[in-house]
């Protein structure tokens, strides 16, 4: 399961960082620390479901998430319908959540680097939804890696923990079930 994010207090609180709130707030749940460094990332082992995962929070910068992602799956010799990938997504209300078994990048450079990375487009995915820029004309890096505000922030909790009981139920094979349930 890969929360994707900018590494940094810089960036801690940035609508980008949506992947690394989520991955966090499951954590928390699951009562670990995603704190260890290995694969370019900040990783945990756990269960989730009777199975044994990995959790990441890849250390690259967004856009080069796939080098992390394509390292670990190298060396647990992971198919890519087997990683999980939590990421942000613009054309998605603030707060929203969609989940799909797999597609396109959707314009998310961070998904669009996993895809080049593992050659496949072929694995789930969590999109939180960010909300569309205020502006047509305001850039879309200023707007993704802008500071969330309060509310904001308040309104992607809820969001983050519904995440991760979609993450317990695709881990567990029901990829519909969860889409049913959280889309």
């Amino acid at each position: 399961m890969v929360g994707l994010g900018n590494p940094g207090n810089k960036y801690a609180f940035t609508r980008h960082n949506a992947g690394f709130l989520c991955a966090d707030a499951l954590a928390e749940k699951l009562g670990v620390k995603i704190n260890r460094i290995r694969f370019k990332s900040l990783i945990c082992d756990v269960r989730i479901g009777g199975k044994r995962c990995l959790l990441m929070k890849p250390q690259t910068f967004m856009n080069n998430s796939g080098e992390a992602v394509r390292e670990a799956a190298d060396f647990y010799k992971i198919a890519a319908e087997n990683v999980l990938v939590i990421s942000d997504d613009i054309s998605l209300p603030l707060g929203t959540l969609r989940i799909r078994r797999n597609g396109s990048d959707g314009g998310q450079k961070g998904l669009r680097s996993i895809i080049l990375h593992l050659n496949s487009d072929n694995f789930p995915r969590i999109k939180i939804g960010i909300g569309a820029k205020p502006h047509p004309e305001m850039d879309t890096a200023d707007w993704v890696l802008s500071v969330l505000k309060k509310d904001e922030l308040a309104c992607l909790r809820p969001v983050a923990e519904k995440a991760g009981q979609a993450v317990e139920l695709i881990v567990n094979g029901d990829v519909e079930k969860a889409m049913a349930l959280f889309n």
